[in-house]
């Protein structure tokens, strides 16, 4: 009895995504839900409310929502630098 080779083996999760056509969908998903993450925990560390932020950054709280939505893709770099200002970090991207 021959036994069947997994064409996966060997492969990569990012090859996986390649083959699949997310990988850029995905990485950009991570990518805003650790940066969501990291603004909630900075707001949270320095006693931050969302309202606060929002007059911070002057905004609405609706917009703070979705820039706390890890599942919301809308937010701009602008408005990212901005929040990160206003909690004390900065927002670095590079190309890698």
């Amino acid at each position: 009895m021959t036994k069947k080779k997994n064409p996966h083996v060997g492969s990569t999760f990012e090859s996986w995504l390649d083959a699949e056509g997310i990988r850029e969908e995905v990485t950009a998903a991570a990518i805003k839900e650790v940066i969501a993450e990291q603004l909630a925990a900075e707001m949270k560390k320095k006693g931050i409310t969302k309202v606060r932020m929002a007059e911070m950054m002057e905004t609405s709280r609706a917009q703070i929502d979705r820039l706390l939505d890890p599942t919301n893709n809308s937010a701009t770099l602008e408005t990212l630098m901005r929040a990160a200002k206003v909690v004390g970090r900065q927002l670095r991207l590079e190309l890698v």
